[in-house]
């Protein structure tokens, strides 16, 4: 039954209620809200329509809500002023620099990422060389309460009353330019400004008669060594099939100092690096003849050449008009959002709105919950990672502008194990990305094109062989296997890396080695089973019993190689410091021994021997309450993180989304599930929604979760009295499970068919797992593969 709209508004108004700037259109909610309502009896809704892409956009979330499709190149929004990551932010106090195709979404990079081929529609009274077309001169404030977008579309309205819309398939798009009546439409296209001012030289040329404009360059990485540039190019067509003109056509070049020269008529531009430190600023500029009021521009983008770039715009759009490209990206978007159908009817609706725009977020990036309904896709995420190993050594972690960057840690899977923590160049976390598709879907591994031996072996790689820079590529291995532990101020004469966040590092290699340990046990290596098991247990050698904090006894330290620990408060780094200066991240004075993160936080990071963890802090401390066989306290404590954390503003997310870690662990929260990284482990918590069907079309397959005494009521930060939420058992196609704590995807979500979670409102009588705990390493867990 649907809820009445002053439930539904009580609910979404108390959710996380940061500070929200002017943007988006207030018309945008008031859409969403609407169809969401009209959805409650519908058998084929638009999930795209439930989907709000500016969740995030504020309070540093860093999401792009630009125009793109599931795992496209192309993701086409405005670049700002201001700290602006992924281009877009909601501040209205910010400017718009142009609107350009590439960029990332949810990465914390304090300068951007991409930026790159910024276009930006001018009005230029005075004729062709009084156009503003450097980056200072042509950036303009945007219309209040005018953004707008949804899946696979962009549209802001600046200051003179120019709309930019944007839409895109896989690697091109179609931008569309509304101008003021009686206006001639002007445009500058940017060679070399990107977002975090990285030009080290390009070409761009203009053809007046195919209107076409190439354009390619080297761009410095935005969040790695500097040592390393990527090409990137460009393709943007100007005519649309014939049915706009050029007018005037010229090429220009400023800089901060005076100069501001335009080449009427001239098409080419040719630049290298400035030695010096120059900053030349260069590019296209052009008009349309006639009174056209509406331009539509093509673009291809490519990593390989500017013919490529034309050939994917030509392939992907061809002559297909903006509307057309737009249903297509809405198509494909509900194709991935409808792998997961729930009862819109009976959810909240600001449930409905957070759980879909999660999705939407989160199918862009690297997830678990690939491993519930899209394989095909999970599986060539894990070829790249394999073929990283064929062509390089190691498999790559986190590739900033298609180049090797700093190692990070479990940015994909700790985003449903421990959201506080982000540690970069941390441990070689791939490892247990592709040991969590192998346990999945090793039996379906070759028809996916994966092959098990070669993905086993760049895992031993990863595990055993010391690459000679280790900042980028694999681990600090050799020290680490001396001493079982990563040392602080060790003598590391065959490989060179930043020698900080030793405790850290030490507790990601082991969880690392653990992933392998999987593997080899999977496939049938008991020698390497035995050796990995040995080296999971290695997170204990950093754990210094002695430490005591906040009432708590024992947590990770860095150590030296002298076998002594060197302390650090457990709060330092933490949201609790009373230092907001202290340095926490990549810099060399960073002494706390952890990176992004305290010792508190990184105590709760031993996610395959939690039991064991349990018993190094002193008993059934409140971490992991499931392990601690008291699950009522997860569900409470999940509906405070949800309702504490995040919302359906532009601010619903708590700071950076980091690649959808946050979408994605409040996906799993909303549905009722935790996942166990490298393992086939589910964790079951309270379901926010009664019911929901997960679709996994290569299988073949659909799983059915039903909440049986669901209670609307129990959507809230605080469960009332006598309202049921907690869980009483969990059944399997009618086969009560010995545990209500857990279940194995091979019991569920392999096979299919009905999962029923009973819920009480009694919650003493649920306050245990009734049963069998989650598995752990040390308490015998994991002990053979699915």
């Amino acid at each position: 039954m649907p809820f009445c709209t002053s439930t539904v508004l009580g609910l979404a108004l108390s959710f996380s209620s940061f500070f929200v700037n002017a943007q988006p259109a207030p018309e945008l909610q008031e859409r969403i809200s609407q169809a969401i309502a009209d959805a409650a009896n519908a058998t084929n809704p638009d999930y795209t329509s439930f989907v709000n892409v500016f969740i995030g956009t504020d309070n540093y979330g860093d999401v792009c809500p630009g125009a793109s499709i599931p795992f496209g190149m192309a993701k086409i929004t405005t670049d700002m002023t201001g700290y602006a990551p992924a281009g877009y932010i909601t501040d209205p106090n910010e400017r718009v620099r142009g609107l350009s195709p590439l960029h990332d979404s949810g990465t914390g990079s304090s300068l951007g990422t991409y930026g790159n081929f910024e276009i930006m529609p001018l009005l230029c009274p005075d004729g062709f060389n009084t156009c503003t077309t450097s980056l200072a001169a042509r950036e303009r404030y945007r219309k209040n309460d005018t953004d707008d977008g949804a899946p696979g579309y962009f549209s802001l309205t600046l200051d003179n009353e120019i709309q930019m819309e944007a839409t895109a398939t896989r690697r091109a798009g179609l931008e569309q330019f509304t101008f003021p009546e009686g206006s001639k439409a002007y445009f500058v296209l940017d060679l070399s400004n990107d977002l975090p001012n990285s030009f080290v030289g390009g070409q761009m040329e203009i053809d007046p008669d195919a209107g076409r404009v190439t354009i390619g360059g080297r761009w410095g990485s935005s969040f790695g060594p500097g040592s390393y540039n990527y090409q990137a190019f460009a393709c943007y067509d100007l005519l649309n099939g014939g049915s706009q003109s050029l007018d005037e056509y010229g090429v220009w070049a400023a800089n901060a100092y005076g100069l501001d020269a335009k080449g009427l008529g001239q098409t080419k531009l040719n630049f290298t690096r400035s030695l010096i430190g120059d900053h030349y600023e260069s590019g296209a500029l052009f008009s349309y003849a006639g009174d056209l009021t509406s331009i539509t521009i093509r673009v291809g983008v490519s990593f390989v050449s500017a013919a490529q770039a034309c050939a994917n715009a030509e392939s992907e759009i061809g002559d297909a008009s903006f509307d057309e490209v737009r249903d297509a990206a809405r198509t494909l978007w509900n194709e991935k959002l409808g792998r997961i159908e729930i009862d819109v009817g009976g959810t909240p609706a600001n449930v409905t709105e957070m759980l879909y725009s999660g999705f939407w977020d989160t199918f862009r990036t690297f997830y678990p919950l690939m491993t519930l309904t899209s394989p095909v896709e999970f599986a060539q995420i894990v070829d790249n990672y394999i073929d990283g190993w064929r062509k390089q050594g190691w498999m790559p972690e986190t590739r900033a502008n298609n180049l090797p960057a700093g190692r990070r840690g479990m940015l994909s899977f700790r985003s449903c194990q421990s959201p506080q923590i982000d540690p970069i160049l941390s441990g070689s976390s791939a490892d247990n990305i592709v040991s969590h598709f192998a346990v999945h879907y090793h039996n379906e591994a070759a028809a996916l094109g994966i092959d098990l031996d070669e993905l086993y072996s760049a895992l031993l790689t990863d595990g055993d062989v010391n690459p000679p820079e280790w900042n980028i590529w694999g681990r600090q291995t050799d020290v680490y296997k001396q001493y079982q532990y990563v040392p602080a101020g060790v003598l590391d004469t065959a490989s060179v890396g930043r020698q900080t966040r030793e405790g850290s590092r030490t507790l990601e290699y082991a969880f690392e080695d653990f992933g392998i340990r999987q593997v080899a046990q999977l496939l049938g290596h008991a020698d390497d089973e035995e050796r990995y098991t040995n080296r999971s247990y290695w997170y204990r050698n950093v754990w210094d019993p002695s430490v005591e904090s906040d009432g708590f006894t024992g947590f990770p330290q860095k150590r030296l190689t002298n076998g002594d620990f060197n302390y650090t408060n457990p709060i330092q780094c933490s949201p609790n410091d009373d230092n907001p200066n202290r340095p926490c991240s990549l810099t060399a004075d960073n002494t706390n021994g952890f990176y992004e993160s305290s010792s508190w936080e990184y105590a709760w990071f031993v996610p395959h021997d939690t039991a064991y963890l349990i018993e190094l802090m002193g008993g059934n401390t409140p971490i992991g309450y499931h392990y601690a066989d008291r699950p009522t306290k997860s569900v409470d404590r999940v509906r405070e993180v949800v309702f504490e954390n995040f919302g359906i503003t532009a601010a619903g997310l708590p700071g950076n989304d980091d690649q959808a870690a946050m979408s994605s662990l409040l996906a799993f929260h909303l549905l009722g599930l935790y996942p166990v990284p490298s393992t086939t482990q589910l964790l079951i918590l309270s379901p926010f929604i009664p019911q929901y069907t997960v679709h996994n079309a290569y299988l073949g397959v659909s799983t059915t979760v039903t909440t049986v005494g669901y209670d609307p009521a129990s959507v809230a930060q605080v469960i009332p009295e006598g309202v049921a939420a907690y869980v009483e058992s969990v059944a399997i196609n009618g086969e009560t499970l010995p545990s209500r704590c857990h279940f194995d995807f091979y019991d569920a979500f392999r096979v299919g068919g009905n999962i029923t979670i009973t819920l009480t409102a009694d919650k003493d009588a649920a306050d245990d797992c009734g049963g069998i705990l989650p598995e752990s390493l040390s308490s015998g867990g994991f002990a053979s593969a699915r």
